[in-house]
């Protein structure tokens, strides 16, 4: 194989293109109504999921959906509003507003589709009574910091909100509210993707606060008294409010990993995908991934070379400087310090929406000389990963990885070509 990274980034495509939202959300459109049809949505992939639900539904509708700034879509009959991510604005704010807005007032006839994709917790603040849109931004800035994984985190954000953990769609009640949701979480839990606006979960303030307690998260005074409150409790899922209501998955990592294993084979390379649901420490679960692909290139085992590795889920960082990176760069970094010097590995650790942290690359590529070519350009690859600064490294040396917005989000994409 003579370009590994035209290869690796194939295999990427394939992945977002099974979770593109006019291939999948036709198959599960709703019955339609008597009465209105509102369109509702938050998420970084919610746009062109709108756009993808105007061109199939022939009936009337009205709707509103909110995404991160420069992911919005052209829509006829749907407005999109774009807002900060990954910490709230003032624009999500007000978009939080509109949407509670928009499904007050309905009746039994009327039909809610609400088009969830991951990113919606960002895009949709809307404190409690007593909190303000600074407390929020602090919640999110030490979640974060925190390394806590994302069901935690969303467990957290719902305590604290007037929107999140089923509260839109208790909002629109008696409507009915089917949720059409693109998982970008570990497990495929439709409640915890972008803190489940619609869906309602069982998770308590109980566990909101072990896990404040156990990534040592400092909330401020205001947040804290709020959660410890009965004022804090979210909708239970059996709450009679929810009993007509519908949830779809219509894209997750599972599928996306599956259609790149089938890429790969295309290609004649044989695929092996060792889990859709990866959490943890990125730079320890690269460490773990180096580890695997040093195994297969020296030893021809577990797995007998060609091999693509794939493997999915969202990892998490714990913030220890202000280095510029997100979790998949981090975990590259990591893997390529563990695959130094060593020939005939290729990778590609990428998020399936086009954004890996807050810089406009997805993620980046890496191989056996990385770590030399970074020494070679005045960059200390070790020293990148301390200061949590794997976003310069990668871009000292060209390998950054930057497809622009995608559209969709299913997480994070691993693909480790052994040649």
């Amino acid at each position: 194989m003579t370009d590994p990274k035209s290869f690796l980034t194939s295999i990427f495509n394939a992945a977002v293109a099974a979770a593109d939202p006019e291939k999948t959300i036709c198959n599960h459109l709703p019955a339609k109504p008597k009465g209105r049809t509102i369109v509702i949505g938050a998420g970084k992939g919610s746009a062109q999921m709108a756009a993808a639900f105007e061109k199939v539904w022939d009936g009337p509708i009205d709707g509103l959906v909110v995404t991160r700034y420069g992911y919005g879509a052209r829509c006829e009959r749907i407005e999109i509003i774009e807002a900060a991510h990954p910490v709230p604005d003032a624009a999500g704010l007000e978009a939080s507003r509109r949407l509670l807005e928009k499904v007050r007032g309905l009746t039994a006839d009327d039909l809610v589709v609400a088009l969830i994709s991951g990113g919606g917790s960002a895009l949709l603040p809307s404190p409690a009574p007593g909190l303000t849109l600074a407390d929020e931004i602090a919640v999110n800035e030490a979640l974060l910091a925190s390394g806590a994984p994302i069901a935690a985190m969303n467990t957290i954000r719902k305590h604290v909100s007037t929107i999140k953990g089923g509260r839109l769609a208790a909002a629109a009640h008696p409507a009915r509210v089917v949720s059409l949701v693109v998982s970008d979480i570990p497990g495929d839990n439709p409640a915890l993707v972008a803190s489940g606006p619609t869906v309602p979960d069982t998770g308590s303030r109980a566990d909101a606060l072990a896990s404040i307690a156990a990534y040592g998260m400092k909330l401020p005074a205001s947040v804290m008294a709020h959660i410890q409150s009965p004022a804090a409790d979210a909708p239970r899922p059996d709450d009679p409010r929810f009993a007509s209501n519908e949830v779809h998955l219509t894209a997750s990592a599972g599928v996306s990993l599956e259609a790149a294993a089938a890429e790969a084979k295309r290609q004649g390379i044989e695929a092996v995908i060792l889990s859709d649901a990866i959490e943890g420490e990125a730079r320890e679960v690269g460490g773990v991934h180096a580890a695997i692909a040093r195994e297969v290139a020296t030893r021809n085992r577990p797995f007998a070379k060609p091999v693509l590795i794939l493997s999915g889920g969202e990892t998490t960082v714990t913030l220890r400087a202000k280095g510029k990176g997100g979790r998949n760069s981090e975990f590259l970094l990591a893997f390529a310090i563990g695959i130094d010097g060593v020939s005939g590995i290729d990778a590609l650790a990428a998020d399936t929406d086009g954004i890996d942290g807050s810089e406009n690359n997805a993620g980046a590529f890496a191989d056996g000389s990385t770590v030399a070519r970074m020494r070679a350009a005045g960059v200390e690859a070790k020293a990148m990963l301390a200061g949590n600064n794997a976003w310069t490294a990668f871009n000292a040396v060209g390998d950054l990885f930057a497809p622009g917005p995608t559209g969709t989000n299913v997480n994070d994409l691993r693909a480790i070509l052994v040649r």
